[in-house]
């Protein structure tokens, strides 16, 4: 399994980076990396770990609280189509 980030779940990655940065620490953007590096290498032996969402074969993994990583399996790859804060009104989430 290959993993590919779209334009907009990088972004939303870096944006949750500079958020803990500029609000909180090192060390947390630190951690949040270490987490999301984790997701990931699980995904790639275990794509299926996480559960669908309503969302047409869009599974959903929980990082924190705050943010949850979309991703979507197609073929041999991973997608990872948004790191979404929970804060947010999940009606206006857009893939």
């Amino acid at each position: 399994m290959q993993v590919i980030w779209t334009e907009k779940a990088t972004n939303d990655y870096l944006s949750n980076i500079e958020y803990l940065l500029r609000k909180w620490s090192q060390e947390s953007a630190s951690n949040f990396i270490d987490e999301v590096d984790s997701i990931l290498e699980l995904l790639i032996v275990n794509p299926d770990a996480f559960p669908k969402t309503d969302y047409l074969e869009i599974r959903k993994v929980v990082i924190r609280k705050q943010i949850s990583l979309f991703y979507k399996i197609v073929d041999d790859n991973i997608y990872i189509l948004r790191l979404w804060n929970t804060y947010q009104n999940p009606e206006s989430i857009s893939f």
